[in-house]
């Protein structure tokens, strides 16, 4: 049972946007505070803004509505290694106090100096799926047809690295640098078999020198793993990361289920990445936070020996970062026990 606590709850507290009216929830329906909440917390380096709201809230994703208790707060990236966040109470109702790793307190308020945006806590790990959107993309696979490929490299080599002089062949376009990749996994949705996507894994980059006829000269720049023949040319993909979250549950029932996890993970925990059926065309938004109900076990009736499914359960959290058309990626953000492909995407709640 959600338990209320007044209409101004914090002065601030981790937030980087507004979610009240496209929640539809008022402040006071949102800000729960936990049993355990700490006194005081000290800001780490590795922490991130949903797990230092964790330890005040019992819903993290609800911080940026927490924000709105001081609407004056103009700069949401405001936490850094070596804060100390403490709680205390103004007329009976819990604030945070803010007191800086260099010394001195302040109250979160809008006359707080700036600290360069590159020291603060971020909102996720932003870094992880920095690093998994260079490498994974979802393409429709027409992109593919006459797309450049992998003739031979180095004394005709089949296998080529950084530094690497390689041959390519195809329809050339007028970009000079382009991304290798190899296919991955054709997504389809479990219930109707639609074709939602191809997942293509990138292999490295490289840099077009010179063409003769059909034939490209190139220079790999950088690779992650062994380039080898065969492996697609595509232009990089342009899509850049946002880091303005705004954590917020779906405005209405999508349905939608954990479609894959792209690493081949069989048991999915926090911080994994993982696939879901439904994109931009169902109206997913990046920060849309969904509950995850974990598929219920099949088991043989002891009486009757037909096989049953129990119902299921509460699981965790994920949130989306990166939406395509029919597929999004979303991050762990709590699982209690581990997740796996087929689980049911729910509304969160507390």
């Amino acid at each position: 049972m959600k338990r209320l606590v007044g209409n101004a709850v914090f002065t601030a507290l981790l937030g980087m946007a507004t979610l009240g009216a496209s929640a539809g929830m008022s402040l006071a329906q949102a800000a729960i505070v936990r049993d355990d909440v700490p006194s005081t917390y000290v800001v780490v380096r590795g922490d991130t803004l949903w797990d230092i709201s964790g330890r005040f809230l019992r819903e993290p994703w609800l911080w940026p509505e927490v924000w709105r208790a001081n609407p004056q707060i103009k700069n949401p990236h405001l936490i850094y290694p070596g804060d100390r966040i403490s709680l205390y109470y103004e007329n009976g109702e819990p604030r945070l106090r803010l007191e800086r790793g260099q010394g001195g307190v302040v109250k979160l308020s809008p006359q707080i100096r700036k600290i360069p945006k590159r020291e603060a806590v971020p909102p996720i790990p932003l870094e992880k799926i920095s690093a998994f959107l260079k490498e994974h993309r979802v393409i429709d696979p027409a992109l593919l047809t006459d797309a450049p490929y992998i003739v031979a490299g180095d004394d005709t080599r089949l296998i080529s690295g950084a530094g690497d002089t390689i041959y390519a062949r195809g329809n050339w376009s007028a970009n000079d640098t382009y991304s290798v990749y190899r296919k991955g996994q054709r997504y389809l949705d479990p219930d109707t078999q639609e074709f939602l996507g191809l997942e293509m894994i990138s292999i490295g980059d490289i840099k077009l020198e010179r063409r003769e006829g059909d034939i490209g000269v190139l220079r790999v720049l950088s690779a992650n793993r062994e380039i080898l023949n065969g492996d697609l040319l595509l232009p990089a993909d342009g899509g850049a990361i946002t880091t303005s979250f705004q954590p917020q549950p779906p405005e209405e029932d999508v349905g939608g289920v954990i479609l894959a996890a792209p690493d081949g993970l069989r048991n999915i925990g926090r911080n994994d990445i993982v696939a879901l059926n439904r994109g931009s065309r169902e109206g997913i938004q990046p920060g849309y936070v969904f509950g995850i109900e974990r598929r219920g076990e099949t088991i043989t009736d002891p009486v009757t020996g037909e096989p049953i499914t129990l119902p299921g359960e509460e699981g965790g959290l994920v949130m989306v970062f990166r939406i395509y058309d029919k597929v999004s990626y979303a991050l762990v953000m709590q699982a209690g026990r581990p997740l796996s492909v087929g689980d049911k995407l729910l509304e969160p709640h507390g």
